[in-house]
């Protein structure tokens, strides 16, 4: 089975209805045992200081860690770096190919994109629509889950968060994600509801530091939202028989008034009390901070992180003050 490894989150049915494995290539960065280790191999060869820890990690994943027949890079609608980094992918020899999210958002120029996608695995829209069909039924799982989270309570910040995001590949195994999914809903089910004072949202891109959310819920806070990650899950396209218009909807690819009109919804529907902003260092969606804080009615907190670890002692201590101010 070929491996499609991928900078961001794609159509995914496409490459299942190839029959390829699916491999997000930053879940596997991020879940290495040291992928410090990892940047500064990328580091050595000549990426910036200066330039995305992701990218780099990326980079030292597929040259070093994992086997990919080829790489989906996403040039419009995700980092700024991905043209630059496919070019670095050619001079080693590892075939990468474009794909993009126009951001007019204009349903034909979508479509054939995706297209061109279908055209390189061989495959047509009606197989790929029959795998979401599939897909769809986990999707709903996803969904059930989250509720666990904000509706119910029962579920934690980092598990609303790690379900959700490795839902842009489904860990390349669909099957087996859905008996793991349906485990761990049970497990959750049968806890007694949290009971904390602050309930948090989490936007922006999915976090290089590994102890936020456990460090929120020290201090009676919650992230009961997490929204790239929800929309990882294609959520809101549920029983759509469309692929083109499932990834139109999809908001994260898009710009930042797009993905407001789903943030302040799902604030108001979540009853949330604050909201941490995350930014990526040396990220052109840091600028975007600008926007957000002008169009929500609730307090923002702006984090930003550049390598991978864990909080440092200040940013504990601005979590803090932040939860403090808004309880």
């Amino acid at each position: 089975m070929k491996k499609v490894g991928f900078t961001t989150s794609i159509p995914v049915e496409v490459v299942y209805a190839a029959g390829c494995k699916p491999v997000d290539i930053n879940n596997i960065f991020v879940n290495e045992n040291n992928p410090e280790k990892l940047i500064e191999y990328s580091e050595k060869v000549g990426f910036p200081r200066n330039s995305c820890a992701w990218i780099k990690g990326m980079y030292s994943c597929i040259m070093e860690k994992i086997d990919l027949d080829v790489i989906i890079g996403v040039v419009e609608g995700d980092c700024s770096n991905t043209r630059a980094f496919r070019e670095v992918l050619q001079l080693n020899g590892v075939e990468s190919i474009p794909f993009s999210y126009p951001n007019s958002r204009v349903y034909d120029l979508l479509k054939a994109e995706i297209l061109n996608l279908c055209k390189f695995f061989n495959v047509d829209l009606k197989q790929c629509i029959q795998i979401k069909r599939k897909l769809d039924n986990i999707r709903k799982k996803l969904v059930y889950l989250d509720e666990l989270t904000w509706k119910h309570n029962k579920a934690t910040g980092v598990e609303n968060h790690i379900w959700q995001v490795s839902s842009s590949d489904f860990n390349g195994d669909y099957t087996v994600f859905e008996s793991q999914l349906d485990e761990k809903i049970q497990e959750i089910e049968k806890r007694d509801e949290f009971n904390e004072k602050v309930r948090l949202a989490y936007i922006g891109v999915p976090p290089i530091i590994f102890d936020l959310y456990d460090f929120v819920e020290t201090l009676n806070g919650r992230v009961v939202y997490n929204e790239v990650q929800r929309q990882f899950t294609m959520a809101d396209s549920i029983g759509l028989d469309d692929i083109v218009e499932t990834y139109r909807i999809f908001t994260y690819p898009y710009d930042v008034y797009v993905r407001l009109e789903d943030i302040k919804e799902q604030i108001k529907k979540r009853k949330i009390d604050g909201v941490i902003h995350y930014t990526q260092a040396f990220c052109f969606r840091g600028i975007e901070d600008i926007v957000i804080r002008k169009h929500l009615d609730v307090p923002v907190l702006t984090l930003e992180g550049d390598r991978p670890g864990n909080l440092d002692s200040r940013t504990k201590l601005r979590l803090e003050s932040f939860i403090d101010m808004i309880s």
